[in-house]
């Protein structure tokens, strides 16, 4: 049996009601319709989103404010007290043990900000995309190092 050969079991499927296809068919003539009226003419229906004189649900919805740039670069956050909790003192936290230790799915998922909440009581070397300056000045005051990493991306 091949890919072609499948087909929907034989009571699966309902075909669609013809309509106007005579009298004996049960829905000849008019086709349900019903006689006369904007309702039985070709093209009838109203246009889309009009409800019958209502204010327009789309119309009732608040105003979507704001702007976003698609040229944003989002950054994964991390900051200092998760990685005082997650590493030990002289290891390397950069994207590939960050992704090990759950911070992200892949290393290529996002770049990388370290923020600065928290302390860090530990001399460890941080490479990522982008840091704050509390960040930098609280790492290496712990005897810490700081590594950029440059992407080509342009901010």
């Amino acid at each position: 049996m091949k890919l072609h050969d499948l087909s929907p079991h034989r009571a699966s499927r309902r075909l669609g009601k013809r309509v106007g296809r005579g009298i004996a068919a049960g829905q000849g003539k008019t086709a349900g319709r019903g006689t006369k009226g904007a309702g039985s003419r070709s093209g009838s229906g109203g246009k889309l989103y009009r409800e019958g004189g209502n204010l327009p649900f789309v119309r009732k919805l608040p105003f979507k404010r704001g702007f976003r740039s698609i040229n944003r670069i989002e950054y994964l956050e991390v900051n200092l007290d998760d990685i005082n909790e997650r590493f030990n003192d002289g290891d390397v936290v950069d994207p590939t043990t960050l992704a090990e230790n759950g911070f992200m799915k892949s290393p290529d998922d996002l770049p990388i900000v370290i923020l600065g909440r928290g302390e860090v009581g530990k001399g460890i070397t941080v490479k990522a995309h982008r840091f704050s300056r509390s960040a930098i000045t609280k790492i290496e005051a712990a005897g810490g190092t700081v590594e950029v990493i440059n992407t080509g991306v342009s901010e």
